[in-house]
């Protein structure tokens, strides 16, 4: 009895999903220690009615393309709505108002007269009544189930033919067919797997939310990911009240595109002008601070780039990074000792990307060293000057992506003053309309000439 039964388990990674007979130490598939696990296997496939092949117009004729949610920064992450027959996973830290989100989606969407159909696994129903109650969604028309068993879940779909399904969370279900716990690789793989054979068989959108790791990435295994068809991770610490909802896969529109949310005692608001909310607190008149203009997806976003460079008592610096790439910030400082000849190995130097977003693109580097030699010579810059520019090993400043949409953002907020890579100046001095002065920079040591107007060179040249 113990031989067949050890026969029937196997050994399946937790971040990739293979699987193997024995246990082994590092994983095959993608290399990561200690992570294969015992489990039961997947059950095999039952015999399927064979499907008929139709040409490809007449899934496209006739049938609605999207629906739009009525949250307008949700409709922009997902790449204008939601798409029928899709599947979007949504990602986050808990309490980070995953939830509330799905709430109020299904709520706006009922203002239309459809019936959505809401699954939850980890709250009974009189605490989803409570948030719906907080947050003053109307109840009509959003079916609740307090379910867990994929098969009951999709034969309740097909039976009420909702225009929505969110189930709140995958972690929480599982299949009847497969021996394991919940939240088990196998149950989040296979469970998965139905309610994707579901919304592609009947043109229903799933909505699936995702518990993520210390790591910060879904829990489960990664080729749970693979998978849907949308992939949304919310962002933000939840002390502060602002949340960034981010694409990081999208079968139907752009990748990187954000949303930016406010989290208020009535739930989820939407941020219009994102620019103007991460530059609300601003400081003026302080050193070490900078205004940047980020692309993220098809929106240009003005924030602030915050640099503290203090000398250390234990004589070699610390390099720490909140929103930015910490190998890019040792980079830079590495660029400013070589071709300015300043001193920053004994100094800590602390860099903050302010409101809780994080930039990953080059055109950081110039906000960067822009905030960094500020701080360290404790010398204010313009509050009305905006930089932005990718920064080489040699010191020169070259171009960066999609200048056009950076410099009429700024111009808009009215910023005065727009220092950028020299080869990017062509043609952008007739996209403005206020007094916007545009000044080309080749390297790091013309920047600093020209923001501080030489005030610095002594004190450079002695370092």
């Amino acid at each position: 009895m113990n031989k067949t039964k050890n026969k029937q388990l196997v050994f399946i990674c937790g971040q990739c999903g293979y699987e193997s007979r024995k246990w082994l130490g590092r994983c095959p598939g993608c290399g990561e220690w200690d992570s294969l696990t015992e489990q039961n296997p997947a059950p095999a496939l039952s015999r399927r009615k064979s499907i008929k092949p139709h040409p490809l117009s007449d899934s496209v004729s006739g049938g609605r393309a999207r629906f739009i949610t009525g949250i307008g920064e949700l409709d922009r992450v997902l790449g204008g709505g939601v798409v029928p027959g899709s599947m979007v996973l949504i990602g986050g830290d808990p309490g980070i108002g995953k939830s509330t989100l799905i709430l109020q989606l299904l709520a706006a969407l009922t203002e239309d007269d459809n019936r959505v159909l809401y699954v939850t696994g980890e709250e009974s129903a009189l605490q989803v009544s409570m948030r719906a109650d907080r947050l003053r969604v109307d109840k009509e028309g959003i079916l609740l189930a307090t379910e867990t068993c994929v098969e009951s879940i999709t034969a309740m779909a097909e039976e009420l033919s909702p225009a929505l399904l969110a189930i709140d969370s995958i972690q929480t279900m599982f299949s009847e067919e497969v021996g394991s716990a919940p939240g088990s690789v196998t149950q989040v793989r296979e469970s998965t797997a139905r309610l994707v054979s579901l919304a592609k068989k009947t043109g229903l959108p799933v909505l699936l939310v995702g518990h993520v790791t210390k790591d910060g990435a879904i829990a489960g295994p990664r080729v749970l990911e693979h998978m849907v068809d949308t992939v949304l991770y919310f962002e933000g610490d939840r002390g502060q009240a602002f949340r960034v909802l981010r694409t990081v896969k999208n079968r139907f529109g752009s990748t990187n595109e954000i949303g930016v949310f406010e989290m208020k005692e009535s739930g989820l608001s939407e941020v219009n002008n994102p620019s103007a909310l991460f530059l609300a607190e601003r400081p003026v008149n302080v050193p070490g601070s900078v205004v940047m203009p980020s692309i993220e997806g098809t929106r240009p976003i003005l924030v602030e780039v915050q640099a503290l460079v203090s000398p250390s008592n234990i004589g070699t610096g610390r390099r720490t990074a909140i929103g930015a790439d910490p190998q890019r910030l040792a980079l830079l400082t590495a660029v400013l000792e070589k071709k300015l000849g300043v001193t920053l190995f004994d100094h800590d130097i602390f860099l903050n990307i302010a409101g809780g977003i994080r930039i990953d693109e080059p055109a950081l580097d110039l906000g960067v060293v822009v905030a960094l030699i500020s701080s360290l010579f404790e010398k204010v810059v313009d509050p009305t000057t905006v930089v932005c520019g990718e920064v080489g090993l040699a010191g020169e400043i070259r171009a960066v992506s999609q200048m056009e949409m950076r410099l009429r953002e700024a111009d808009r907020l009215g910023f005065t003053t727009f220092l950028m890579p020299k080869s990017c100046l062509r043609g952008l001095e007739m996209l403005t309309t206020g007094p916007m002065k545009i000044i080309g920079v080749p390297t790091v040591q013309a920047l600093v000439e020209q923001l501080f107007q030489g005030e610095n060179k002594n004190h450079l040249a002695g370092m």
